[in-house]
């Protein structure tokens, strides 16, 4: 389970290092990755067997579904199956880290099952502009968080 944050950098060739917090998850994932986006504003890593779990989920989905095929055209768009090298960097894709402004530094986020990459200044910016609020936390209440 990927949890937590950690600041790092995007090196200048388009490489992420995946922070020491993440490694071991990372290297028990195995080594490929599928990295997409949903808004071309962060970057997804899927370990690979996380991202096929998902396509068996939308291959559910009618492909008439307007839905499904803008969740489909994003994610093709913006992604691609990359394998991670001997130091355990990541190669993001350069469309989505020029659209996302994924160079120099950047955190990845923690989410459960797949790692998140922002811009560390805009996401700082976005979150001191969109708080998490009283009625947020209550309506997740409902889940029993």
């Amino acid at each position: 389970m990927f949890r937590g944050s950690s600041p790092t950098r995007v090196d200048e060739k388009g490489r992420l290092k995946v922070p020491a917090d993440y490694k071991r998850l990372v290297d028990d994932s195995g080594k490929e990755f599928y990295i997409t986006s949903t808004d071309g504003k962060r970057a997804q890593i899927y370990p690979l067997q996380e991202w096929e779990k998902k396509e068996e989920q939308l291959m559910k989905v009618p492909s008439s579904n307007p839905a499904g095929k803008k969740y489909l055209d994003a994610t093709s768009f913006w992604g691609q199956v990359v394998e991670a090298d001997q130091q355990g960097r990541l190669l993001l894709p350069q469309m989505l880290r020029e659209a996302a402004k994924l160079t120099g530094d950047v955190v990845v986020l923690g989410k459960m099952r797949i790692l998140e990459v922002v811009n560390l200044e805009d996401f700082k910016g976005a979150l001191d502009a969109n708080p998490l609020t009283d009625a947020d936390l209550e309506s997740l209440a409902g889940f029993g968080i």
